[in-house]
């Protein structure tokens, strides 16, 4: 699975990481807080979500909005 990283410039594009980078980072450091873009599928954060509560982790997702446009938001994980 990739998913897009939060975009650090709107007129820049999202960065790509893997699934298995994700789990890396979780193991090492036993949890994590990311950011992903607005431009990934809801679905895939949900199955995000499930791998990690499948391997006995805690997994919290919220939209945070930072503008008025509709457009402007993106997503933050807690892998716990």
């Amino acid at each position: 699975m990739e998913l897009k990283l939060v975009r650090s410039d709107i007129s820049s594009k999202p960065k790509k990481t893997e699934l298995k980078k994700i789990e890396e980072m979780v193991a090492k450091e036993g949890s994590a807080i990311l950011y992903f873009d607005r431009d990934n599928s809801h679905k895939d954060l949900i199955a995000l979500g499930e791998h990690f509560e499948n391997s006995e982790k805690s997994f919290y997702m919220r939209e945070i909005r930072y503008g008025l446009n509709d457009n402007d938001y993106m997503y933050e994980v807690h892998i716990l």
